[in-house]
């Protein structure tokens, strides 16, 4: 009793509700602050008895009850009638106990946090929460003025989980958890498994429904399960949320999810993408980390609406064709105080020692994988977005700093694994675990990984060793090709090898190309101002720069705002430039990469064989003196391949040969510098015959014309 009243009792239920006490009824409540309390027949409203009060605010009934009564609060300002939460039994089950101990349990959104649900016929809200060290543990809202000695929660041993059902509670309330950890009480909790969010700055977790939407993807999904990714046009156009465009005064005010939805799909659909890449929409209290600190892993932001609005735009976007990824972050968290960090008071979610469970470069915690219930805990999580809400997939942040134990570390400030290695065992077990199960309950699921390394076989299979990714991005790609697009055209011979060194690896894994969001912040300058020269050599870049990377093995990522050339780098708080469209140049860009997406879906040779070396052929790899590449790009079962040419300097190449395997006449299907790309419409155009001339390993050979700063496409003609 002494503990419940100075607010430290795990065990609730053991004093308060009904009991049977010397073979006579009791009854007893913790209202602290009421006046008086009265029990009454939950049917009738019947008076059954006045409470006595025996110490401040706990009051005792004793006599005969139904099963079903209510207590009438007396405010000193207002009454209430309500059930009593502690004559409810428990709800969770040994089984939901157990797995989540384990680390095996799929569905914890469904089971913790807080669900709307039935007791004894009665609605309400269970809530649920997991914190080992607590000394007790109560919900609070304003439903009980956010008081803890009002609802403090039963304990459930060893497993450390805490539950409540508080009868009568209706989606829409706001609510937290007041811990009392092993050093006093801590700043309130937000749930971690909460379904939805205040809208931030405000931090409290919001019971939701769970999600009631009507999906019409039924055809999208069907469709998905076939496709074998790899062998695909997966071509990404990436996107942060909140400022792909605006609206309202000043184009300041943000679209909600289904405004969203009305504005993107048309875009994306006429540039021909197949998905888009959505950077964090889980909730996350500070917008300048571009949603990649997130402490609700089950909620979407309510920056742009409700659950059931994301849901829309997704489903928008798969009636539509387009799929949808997602970034996800299960590296590391912000030490937020309403969030996970020291959560019971203690490092629950993160590892103890700092060495471990701090990121010094990003001033956040880092997950501990190794501990069962946190595996658990981040295994739901990812299915919760695939399979609640149909994404397609989650593109994993940061991996490279998740596998490496000293990552970013000095010496002397890392913990070695029990191998006395660096690589963090606990985090690759996790990791090929993810993969499996995602691979088993979401099929035709996206896995992808930013992982920065060499790390061997990411986007290998788990039954061979690998980690079990879809695709990994090839991040060695993007810094070499960048670097070397950067120079001025004079320079670039030196920096030939940055172009050819990549197919050295291109195909020991399935990548993905990447020109992220990263590439375009902090100093980097955006694509369109990467490019050296005049402006005119700079938009003539970036066109050869696109065509360079729709050209050469792997899948396609690019960030929003490069499609069309933006000058200025992205910033987060601003919309794109979308008045750059007026001018010629801008449209070029745009129109140019509408063109190579339905070239890169429409000629298998650009897609069906990006992770296999067969699908390859240098012919040109060594004219460095004159910055000229040449290939041939094949398809899995056609001998007639599509002949891709670049040059990277300004300066017109006439009668410049390239050999060819077959003989006839080639059509040149893409031009970068054709004039509806507001090019110089230089360069060869239409059909070009071949000549027996022996080049580079051909009996035939191509007499051409390469325009400057381009890149031409040809396919042998079929026609007359």
């Amino acid at each position: 009793m002494a503990d419940l009243l100075c607010g430290e009792c795990d065990m609730p239920f053991d004093i308060l509700g009904p009991h049977i006490e010397n073979a006579a009824g009791i009854i007893r409540t913790y209202q602290p602050g009421a006046e008086r309390v009265a029990v009454v027949q939950a049917d009738s409203g019947e008076l059954l008895g006045e409470m006595d009060q025996l110490a401040p605010g706990l009051f005792v009934y004793q006599g005969d009850f139904l099963h079903r009564y209510r207590l009438r609060i007396e405010w000193p300002d207002a009454s209430q009638e309500i059930y009593d939460p502690y004559a409810f039994s428990s709800q969770l089950g040994e089984l939901d106990i157990h797995l989540f101990s384990e680390g095996t349990h799929r569905e914890l959104g469904k089971i913790f946090g807080a669900q709307l649900t039935h007791n004894d016929d009665v609605p309400g809200v269970r809530f649920i929460v997991w914190a080992p060290n607590a000394q007790r543990v109560s919900v609070v809202g304003q439903f009980n003025g956010w008081d803890g000695r009002r609802h403090p929660m039963r304990r459930h041993s060893p497993a450390g989980v805490w539950e409540l059902f508080v009868p009568e509670l209706e989606a829409g309330e706001l609510y937290k958890y007041e811990i009392l950890g092993p050093n006093g009480v801590l700043p309130l909790k937000a749930d971690p498994y909460a379904l939805r969010t205040e809208l931030p700055p405000d931090t409290a977790s919001v019971v939701s429904t769970s999600l009631q939407f009507e999906w019409h993807d039924e055809t999208w999904l069907k469709k998905r399960e076939q496709v074998e990714p790899e062998r695909t046009a997966l071509s990404i156009y990436e996107l942060h949320a909140t400022s792909w465009r605006r609206t309202g005064e000043g184009d300041n005010e943000l679209l909600g999810w289904r405004e969203l939805a009305a504005q993107l799909i048309p875009y994306v659909q006429a540039l021909g993408f197949s998905h888009v890449e959505l950077m964090p929409i889980m909730e996350h209290p500070f917008g300048g980390s571009w949603g990649y600190q997130p402490l609700s892993q089950f909620a979407p932001t309510a920056r742009l609406g409700s659950p059931a609005d994301f849901a829309a735009f997704v489903d928008a976007c798969h009636q539509a064709d387009i799929g949808v990824i997602l970034d996800w972050v299960p590296a590391h968290f912000p030490n937020d105080a309403h969030g996970l960090a020291l959560f019971d008071g203690t490092a629950l979610y993160e590892y103890a020692h700092p060495f471990e469970g701090y990121h010094q470069d990003w001033n956040t915690c880092i997950y501990n994988l190794g501990r069962n219930e946190v595996h658990g805990f981040m295994l739901s999580a990812a299915l919760h977005w695939l399979e609640t809400y149909h994404i397609d997939g989650l593109r994993v942040d940061a991996v490279a700093s998740m596998l490496y134990r000293d990552y970013s570390r000095k010496e002397s400030e890392w913990i070695p694994n029990r191998h006395g290695g660096r690589e963090n065992l606990e985090v690759i077990d996790f990791l090929r675990h993810l993969n499996s199960v995602v691979k088993e309950r979401v099929p035709g699921a996206l896995m992808i990984a930013e992982e920065s390394t060499a790390w061997p076989g990411v986007s290998h299979a788990v039954e061979t060793g690998g980690l079990g990714f879809s695709f990994k991005w090839n991040m060695g790609w993007m810094h070499d090709s960048l670097r070397y697009i950067s120079q001025i055209p004079l320079h670039r011979n030196y920096h030939h090898h940055e172009v050819t060194f990549g197919l050295h690896y291109a195909f020991s894994e399935h990548f993905v190309l990447p020109i992220s969001h990263d590439e375009v912040v902090h100093g980097k300058r955006s694509l369109l101002d990467k490019m050296p020269g005049d402006r005119w050599q700079k938009f003539a870049n970036l066109r050869l720069y696109l065509s360079y990377m729709w050209t050469h093995p792997g899948k396609k990522l690019l960030f929003m705002g490069c499609e069309f050339g933006q000058w200025r780098e992205w910033d987060h708080d601003q919309q794109l430039d979308w008045y750059l469209l007026q001018y010629p140049e801008h449209q070029g860009v745009r129109a140019l990469v509408g063109e190579l997406n339905q070239l890169y879906r429409r000629e298998p040779a650009l897609h069906e064989l990006d992770s296999e070396a067969k699908g390859f052929e240098w012919l040109i790899g060594d004219d460095n003196t004159n910055s000229i590449f040449a290939w041939l790009r094949f398809a899995a079962d056609s001998h007639a391949p599509l002949l891709v040419v670049h040059n990277f300097t300004p300066v017109p190449r006439t009668n410049y040969r390239v050999g060819v395997p077959l003989g006839g006449a080639w059509e040149v299907i893409l031009n970068s510098d054709c004039e509806r790309f507001c090019g110089s419409d230089a360069g060869s155009q239409n059909r070009v015959s071949t000549h027996s001339v022996n080049a580079h390993g051909k009996a035939q050979s191509l007499e051409l014309t390469l325009p400057p700063l381009a890149t031409l496409v040809l396919r042998l003609s079929t026609g007359v």
